[in-house]
Protein backbone atom coordinates (compact mmCIF):
# COMPACT_ATOMS: atom_id res chain seq x y z
CA UNK A 1 0.00 0.00 0.00
CA UNK A 2 1.41 3.61 -0.75
CA UNK A 3 2.68 5.87 1.77
CA UNK A 4 -0.19 8.20 1.48
CA UNK A 5 -2.54 5.82 3.01
CA UNK A 6 -0.28 4.22 5.92
CA UNK A 7 -1.31 5.23 9.06
CA UNK A 8 0.29 5.08 12.85
CA UNK A 9 -2.63 5.15 15.68
CA UNK A 10 -0.55 5.70 18.47
CA UNK A 11 -3.59 5.17 21.53
CA UNK A 12 -2.95 3.18 25.66
CA UNK A 13 -6.88 2.79 25.28
CA UNK A 14 -7.10 -0.39 23.15
CA UNK A 15 -10.79 -0.21 22.14
CA UNK A 16 -10.70 3.22 20.70
CA UNK A 17 -7.62 2.03 19.06
CA UNK A 18 -9.04 -0.76 17.43
CA UNK A 19 -12.53 1.19 16.65
CA UNK A 20 -10.22 3.68 14.64
CA UNK A 21 -8.18 0.93 13.16
CA UNK A 22 -11.22 -0.24 11.79
CA UNK A 23 -12.52 2.88 10.78
CA UNK A 24 -9.63 4.10 8.82
CA UNK A 25 -8.97 0.71 7.15
CA UNK A 26 -12.78 0.74 5.71
CA UNK A 27 -11.56 3.97 4.25
CA UNK A 28 -9.09 2.76 2.47
CA UNK A 29 -5.51 3.07 4.95
CA UNK A 30 -3.12 0.74 6.00
CA UNK A 31 -3.55 1.67 9.91
CA UNK A 32 -0.80 0.32 12.56
CA UNK A 33 -1.69 0.90 16.63
CA UNK A 34 1.24 1.04 18.72
CA UNK A 35 -0.05 2.11 22.50
CA UNK A 36 3.32 2.92 24.11
CA UNK A 37 6.25 4.69 22.65
CA UNK A 38 8.87 1.63 22.82
CA UNK A 39 5.77 0.09 20.19
CA UNK A 40 6.42 3.32 18.12
CA UNK A 41 9.76 2.51 17.40
CA UNK A 42 9.09 -0.68 16.14
CA UNK A 43 6.69 0.53 14.12
CA UNK A 44 8.98 2.98 12.63
CA UNK A 45 11.52 0.74 11.59
CA UNK A 46 8.81 -1.80 9.78
CA UNK A 47 7.62 0.31 7.80
CA UNK A 48 6.80 4.39 6.48
CA UNK A 49 3.66 6.40 7.35
CA UNK A 50 2.06 8.78 6.25
CA UNK A 51 -0.11 9.57 8.66
CA UNK A 52 -0.25 9.50 12.46
CA UNK A 53 -2.97 10.31 15.44
CA UNK A 54 -1.50 10.30 18.62
CA UNK A 55 -3.10 10.71 22.29
CA UNK A 56 -2.01 13.26 24.44
CA UNK A 57 -1.67 10.87 27.46
CA UNK A 58 -0.06 7.42 26.91
CA UNK A 59 0.06 5.80 30.01
CA UNK A 60 2.01 7.81 32.66
CA UNK A 61 3.97 9.44 29.67
CA UNK A 62 3.24 12.40 27.24
CA UNK A 63 2.34 11.91 23.77
CA UNK A 64 3.97 15.26 22.78
CA UNK A 65 7.06 13.28 22.96
CA UNK A 66 5.99 10.92 20.69
CA UNK A 67 4.96 13.63 18.29
CA UNK A 68 8.43 14.85 18.44
CA UNK A 69 9.91 11.21 18.00
CA UNK A 70 7.23 11.38 14.87
CA UNK A 71 8.41 14.43 13.09
CA UNK A 72 12.21 14.01 13.67
CA UNK A 73 11.59 10.44 12.22
CA UNK A 74 9.37 11.88 8.91
CA UNK A 75 8.80 15.97 8.87
CA UNK A 76 6.17 15.24 6.13
CA UNK A 77 4.25 13.03 8.02
CA UNK A 78 0.80 14.65 9.04
CA UNK A 79 0.53 14.28 13.10
CA UNK A 80 -2.83 14.98 14.62
CA UNK A 81 -2.92 15.01 18.45
CA UNK A 82 -5.82 13.65 20.52
CA UNK A 83 -6.96 14.43 23.99
CA UNK A 84 -9.66 14.05 26.20
CA UNK A 85 -8.76 17.35 28.06
CA UNK A 86 -7.82 20.01 25.55
CA UNK A 87 -5.65 23.04 26.53
CA UNK A 88 -4.14 26.03 24.74
CA UNK A 89 -0.39 25.40 25.85
CA UNK A 90 -0.57 21.63 24.81
CA UNK A 91 -1.97 22.35 21.30
CA UNK A 92 0.78 25.00 21.22
CA UNK A 93 3.72 22.88 22.03
CA UNK A 94 1.63 20.06 19.78
CA UNK A 95 2.13 22.31 17.11
CA UNK A 96 5.68 23.59 17.75
CA UNK A 97 7.36 19.73 17.84
CA UNK A 98 5.49 19.01 15.17
CA UNK A 99 1.72 17.97 14.69
CA UNK A 100 -0.70 19.96 11.73
CA UNK A 101 -3.75 19.38 13.93
CA UNK A 102 -4.98 19.28 17.82
CA UNK A 103 -8.44 17.55 18.14
CA UNK A 104 -10.28 17.45 21.65
CA UNK A 105 -12.23 14.63 21.90
CA UNK A 106 -14.71 12.78 21.09
CA UNK A 107 -13.43 12.83 17.47
CA UNK A 108 -14.24 10.38 15.02
CA UNK A 109 -12.53 9.45 11.52
CA UNK A 110 -14.89 12.43 9.39
CA UNK A 111 -13.04 14.68 12.34
CA UNK A 112 -9.40 13.36 12.32
CA UNK A 113 -9.47 12.61 7.81
CA UNK A 114 -10.66 17.00 8.03
CA UNK A 115 -7.56 17.55 10.50
CA UNK A 116 -5.44 16.16 7.87
CA UNK A 117 -6.80 17.98 4.67
CA UNK A 118 -6.18 21.25 6.88
CA UNK A 119 -2.48 20.52 7.65
CA UNK A 120 -1.98 23.86 5.98
CA UNK A 121 -3.94 26.34 7.99
CA UNK A 122 -6.76 29.08 7.59
CA UNK A 123 -5.55 32.77 7.89
CA UNK A 124 -9.15 33.06 7.47
CA UNK A 125 -10.71 31.75 10.72
CA UNK A 126 -13.01 33.92 12.81
CA UNK A 127 -11.86 35.17 16.06
CA UNK A 128 -13.67 33.90 18.81
CA UNK A 129 -15.52 36.62 21.14
CA UNK A 130 -15.31 34.68 24.20
CA UNK A 131 -13.26 35.88 26.92
CA UNK A 132 -11.19 32.58 28.85
CA UNK A 133 -12.75 32.24 32.31
CA UNK A 134 -9.97 31.94 35.93
CA UNK A 135 -10.81 28.58 35.77
CA UNK A 136 -9.69 27.99 32.54
CA UNK A 137 -6.73 30.14 32.84
CA UNK A 138 -5.69 28.11 35.98
CA UNK A 139 -6.42 24.42 34.19
CA UNK A 140 -3.93 25.34 31.35
CA UNK A 141 -1.03 26.91 33.85
CA UNK A 142 -1.78 22.97 35.59
CA UNK A 143 -1.78 21.52 32.48
CA UNK A 144 1.40 23.38 31.27
CA UNK A 145 3.10 22.76 34.44
CA UNK A 146 2.59 19.05 33.88
CA UNK A 147 4.12 19.12 30.49
CA UNK A 148 7.58 20.85 32.21
CA UNK A 149 7.34 17.92 34.67
CA UNK A 150 6.80 15.09 32.25
CA UNK A 151 3.50 14.74 34.56
CA UNK A 152 5.47 14.00 37.65
CA UNK A 153 2.65 15.54 40.26
CA UNK A 154 4.63 15.94 43.36
CA UNK A 155 6.99 18.51 41.07
CA UNK A 156 4.20 20.35 39.33
CA UNK A 157 2.58 20.72 42.87
CA UNK A 158 5.86 22.60 43.96
CA UNK A 159 6.33 24.67 41.27
CA UNK A 160 2.40 25.94 41.62
CA UNK A 161 3.11 26.58 45.06
CA UNK A 162 0.71 24.05 46.17
CA UNK A 163 0.19 20.68 48.01
CA UNK A 164 0.63 17.52 46.34
CA UNK A 165 -2.81 16.56 47.13
CA UNK A 166 -4.36 19.65 46.23
CA UNK A 167 -2.89 19.10 42.90
CA UNK A 168 -4.63 15.66 42.84
CA UNK A 169 -7.50 16.27 43.76
CA UNK A 170 -8.15 19.29 40.83
CA UNK A 171 -6.69 16.31 38.79
CA UNK A 172 -8.90 13.73 40.00
CA UNK A 173 -11.92 16.24 39.09
CA UNK A 174 -10.49 17.41 35.78
CA UNK A 175 -8.15 14.38 34.81
CA UNK A 176 -4.93 14.86 32.04
CA UNK A 177 -5.38 12.53 29.22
Amino acid sequence: MEIERSLLIVEDDDGFARTLKRSFERRGYDAVIASALEEVDEALKAKTFGYAVVDLKLGSGSGLVCVEKLHAHDPEMLIVVLTGFASIATAVEAIKLGACHYLAKPSNTDDIEEAFRKAQGNAQVALAERSTSIKTLEWERIHQTLIETDFNISEAARRLGMHRRTLARKLEKRPVK
